[in-house]
């Protein structure tokens, strides 16, 4: 069998959620191992920070982002999709990143840009010119916010890695992620509700177009006055928790599997709020506050049920979260905790803090890795080819 026709390389969601697990359960670790001592940081021309930020985003984030929208993007427009050889250029361009990130300060300055532009440039034309040719067969007709954010994440790739600029990308990458987050959550949460328990969750076109929209706006709050940012975020979190109200919330919570895609909109709504106060009342702590509850809350708690359903589905098996599945999203919340919550009540424990939220990073990951990668390298089970 040639290399290119495996089952592996069939559909975007098989390399790029297996590069997504071990990058998530490696990631956090080698980040505390650094920040405590225990290993030397990269031998990259920026800060040890800067190559974290950068990882969790651009490795881990775009490895779900990137396997979630080849795949999802196909079905929208009706087309076979990438596959083969052209997720094998996709998976290598990644992993040539990762080395340059890692090593990039002993390369020439012309091969470090091409290997850390390669990837995300290449894999956002793919998807906006799928996007774009098959404009006419999308069932998706605001697919357009993703027409707007995809090169946008190329503007704030550049300015993270720019001391200079940093927070700015900070503050970019985490917008543009939250826009792709809401557009998500709006389409599947009203999927599940109705398929789960038989009901309809509120969807007012205005109300999810002007949310939408206010989130598009705040990928660009790094760069507004504070004052303006601070009104925007609280407008954001305002419709986002009124809507909440009408998403059933109480009947969704019966559900760990539904229940945490709840948790993390809740941390969308939270992580704004704390923007709020960190453009009113600066507090040196509440942007690295802000940052983690947008990673560990929102990424780290929808993320790992996003790839278990569509693990599962898309390979032809009953998405059924199983005990064991259950028990990562239970570890991925005591990860939140501990990051998040638990420095806020003892700063003195921060280390260990870090370290046992990362070891929940790596333990849930490492679950999912063993659960889903076999299911990856395997055909469907239900006999379809892709």
């Amino acid at each position: 069998m040639k290399l290119s026709a495996h089952p592996f390389w069939l559909a975007g969601f098989r390399p790029f959620f297996a590069l997504a697990c071990l990058s998530g359960l490696s990631l956090p670790m080698l980040w505390v191992l650094i920040f405590l001592g225990v290993l030397p940081a990269p031998e990259s021309a920026f800060g040890a920070v800067q190559w974290h930020a950068h990882e969790m985003f651009f490795g881990f984030g775009w490895a779900v982002l990137g396997g979630f929208l080849l795949t999802s993007t196909k079905n929208w427009v009706q087309i076979r999709g990438y596959h083969g050889a052209a997720l094998i250029f996709l998976v290598a361009a990644w992993l040539f990143e990762r080395i340059g990130m890692w090593f990039g300060a002993r390369w020439p300055f012309l091969l470090f840009e091409f290997s850390n532009t390669l990837f995300l440039a290449s894999i956002v034309a793919m998807i906006v010119w799928t996007l774009v040719r098959y404009r006419k067969d999308d069932s998706y007709r605001d697919n357009h916010f993703f027409l707007l954010i995809l090169p946008a994440f190329l503007i704030a790739k550049q300015l993270m890695l720019s001391a200079e600029h940093f927070q700015i990308g900070i503050s970019m990458a985490t917008g543009l992620f939250r826009v792709a987050f809401l557009v998500m959550l709006e389409r599947t949460l009203t999927q599940f509700m109705k398929g789960i328990f038989q009901v309809d969750i509120l969807r007012n076109a205005a109300l999810d177009k002007a949310i939408k929209l206010l989130a598009l706006t705040l990928v660009a709050g790094g760069l507004m006055p504070p004052p303006l940012a601070a009104w925007i975020s609280l407008l954001l979190a305002l419709l986002l928790a009124g809507r909440f109200i009408f998403w059933k919330p109480q009947l969704a919570m019966r559900r760990l599997d539904l229940g945490i895609m709840y948790l993390g909109y809740g941390a969308i709504m939270l992580q704004l709020l704390v923007e709020v106060l960190g453009q009113v009342a600066p507090v040196a702590w509440v942007g690295s506050v802000a940052v983690h509850i947008f990673t560990l809350g929102v990424m780290g708690l929808i993320i790992p049920a996003m790839l278990i359903r569509i693990a599962k589905g898309h390979t032809g098996r009953k998405v059924v979260f199983e005990k064991i599945d259950k028990l990562v999203l239970w570890i991925m919340m005591a990860a939140f905790v501990l990051r998040v919550i638990t420095p806020q009540l003892y700063s003195a424990g921060y280390a260990l803090w870090l370290l046992l939220a990362a070891s929940c990073w790596l333990a849930g990951f490492a679950i999912l890795a063993w659960r889903l990668i076999p299911f990856m390298v395997q055909p469907r089970v239900d006999g379809k080819e892709h």
